[in-house]
């Protein structure tokens, strides 16, 4: 079969490679789009630790199963569908409490780490635990269906999050993630949602997907017009979706006493925290780590139309020109959101 592989890092690699093999309860599934992930990008690199080559990456993935191992009874060869990006063991003291994102054994698809090694989704097939997998409504593309992994990280982090109807919520950072956590943040039911971001276009975006408010950071203070904002209390709920200090601290600066902090993002192992406004001012933080579960609520949530995604692909291109989108997204061309790659 033809896959893209990281051959080392900077050099990404269109080649005839082995099929994956298939276990007794693992499906093999024709890929039908995958879609290119901040961290495959970030993995390209090697900056992340976690893309080690040689590895073909790519964990936001659809398509059709193609065959089926003997232990598998629940799905059947024709059926079209997708899959968690984390393979969990299922049994494990977190995975019996429904905490499969904490797996002790977790394995990420396309990840390859001093631990372990298993190739992913940017290839013609590729083979999955069938326990991970979930049914396409009718009406979900398979190159939508390849974003409900980013939906599901965001779905996550709102449900961590504790909301109230008519919550005024603010997200820092609307790349990806940001964009569909707002959304997720106007489907539950906030009143004020307001997006900080440094890039206009994507305060704009942000705007037709569901913000009330766009602040541009590099131009106000944001944190003291959140007060103007909010009768001078600060937001009830901040979403963080980038990671570096800097945005950790508008976070805890746009938070109103008693409020709640969730943070996604994790572009930087290490952040500053302005401890003693965490703690005098009794600000609850939260962190959220992929999804639990949340594909068939994100995957009826975009069949319903409460949930958009065609605003967020940027490009659907062929497998085969992979290498060069991902320098073009390497490189922050402007515009850029998600790439969904075809075999």
């Amino acid at each position: 079969m033809k896959a893209m592989v990281l051959k080392e890092y900077h050099q990404l690699v269109y080649q005839d490679v082995p099929e994956p093999t298939t276990g007794p309860d693992d499906v093999l599934i024709e890929v039908k789009a995958c879609g290119v992930c901040g961290s495959d990008v970030h993995g390209m690199d090697g900056s992340t630790g976690r893309r080690i080559p040689p590895i073909i990456m790519g964990h936001e993935a659809a398509g059709i199963i193609v065959q089926v191992g003997s232990n598998v009874k629940e799905v059947r060869p024709g059926e079209r569908v997708t899959f968690d990006s984390t393979v969990y063991c299922g049994s494990c003291f977190y995975c019996l409490r429904g905490a499969i994102n904490l797996c002790d054994h977790r394995r990420v698809l396309g990840v390859s780490c001093d631990e372990y090694r298993h190739n992913g989704a940017f290839a013609e097939y590729v083979a999955v635990p069938q326990h991970i997998l979930y049914r396409l409504p009718q009406d979900v593309s398979f190159e939508h269906a390849a974003m409900v992994e980013p939906c599901s990280i965001a779905f996550h982090a709102v449900s961590r999050t504790p909301t109230s109807l008519n919550d005024t919520a603010v997200v820092v950072g609307v790349g990806m993630i940001g964009l569909l956590v707002v959304q997720t943040l106007r489907a539950v039911g906030c009143g004020k949602i307001i997006a900080i971001d440094v890039e206009p276009d994507k305060l704009d975006l942000s705007r037709q997907l569901g913000a009330d408010i766009t602040l541009n950071s590099l131009e106000a203070e944001t944190g003291s017009e959140i007060q103007k904002l909010t009768d001078n209390r600060g937001a009830d709920i901040v979403i963080e979706a980038v990671g570096v200090s800097q945005s950790v601290k508008t976070a805890l600066a746009s938070v109103r006493k008693g409020g709640a902090v969730t943070v996604i993002g994790n572009l930087s192992p290490h952040v500053e925290l302005p401890l003693q406004r965490l703690v005098a001012r009794e600000i609850t933080l939260y962190g959220s780590c992929a999804s639990r579960g949340d594909y068939p609520a994100c995957l009826d949530m975009m069949a319903r139309g409460a949930i958009k995604v065609d605003p967020l692909i940027s490009a659907v291109a062929p497998l085969c020109e992979g290498a060069n989108w991902f320098r073009r997204l390497y490189q922050k061309e402007k515009g850029l959101l998600k790439v969904i790659l075809v075999p």
